[in-house]
């Protein structure tokens, strides 16, 4: 009995004391395995804030490349005809919508879908406008169909959709 009150008093202290170390190294693992997240993320965050910047950047571009009185001076023709500058126009509005549509990674749902949506307003706009034309129209009778249906418009989707990517930089930023 008294062998087993001596191996007991030997016991307890050193379970105690295990048990102390135990909780001591699985604190600092913890709090090893907390730093390497945060130098993990750090290190992500580094790489793709300036893709994600770059998107941004590109976009505006887009929807400044996409606006009306951008892309009608930039592309008119007097030779053209209103259905060619038609043409080239809507080829010129989906090639810069497709050279970009890999950017909506970078940005919100809600963003992408105004940018959408003001693509596709403009394309329904230039058609709209080319719709009821003469056959002998130029180019610049559809330019100014399309300045006049864009005063027109109560609300510019292009600005807006514009105006909510510069939100959302300044609330990333």
């Amino acid at each position: 009995m008294n062998a087993l009150l001596e191996f007991g008093k030997l016991l307890i202290p050193a379970s105690i004391v295990l048990y102390a170390v135990y909780l001591i190294v699985r604190s600092f693992i913890q709090r090893e395995i907390e730093l390497k997240k945060l130098d993990v993320r750090g290190r992500s965050i580094e790489t793709i804030l300036p893709a994600r910047l770059q998107a941004y950047e590109r976009m505006i571009l887009f929807l400044e490349r996409i606006s009306p009185q951008n892309l009608l001076i930039r592309l008119n023709n007097p030779g053209f005809s209103a259905r060619d500058f038609q043409k080239i126009l809507l080829d010129e509005v989906r090639n810069e919508y497709n050279h970009n549509v890999s950017q909506q990674v970078y940005m919100s749902e809600e963003v992408w879908s105004q940018i959408k949506n003001a693509k596709e307003d403009l394309i329904i706009m230039i058609n709209e406008s080319a719709t009821g034309m003469p056959p002998e129209a130029t180019s610049i009778d559809l330019a100014k169909k399309v300045f006049q249906m864009t005063m027109d418009k109560k609300v510019d989707l292009i600005n807006h959709a514009l105006s909510e990517l510069k939100k959302e930089i300044q609330q990333i930023f």
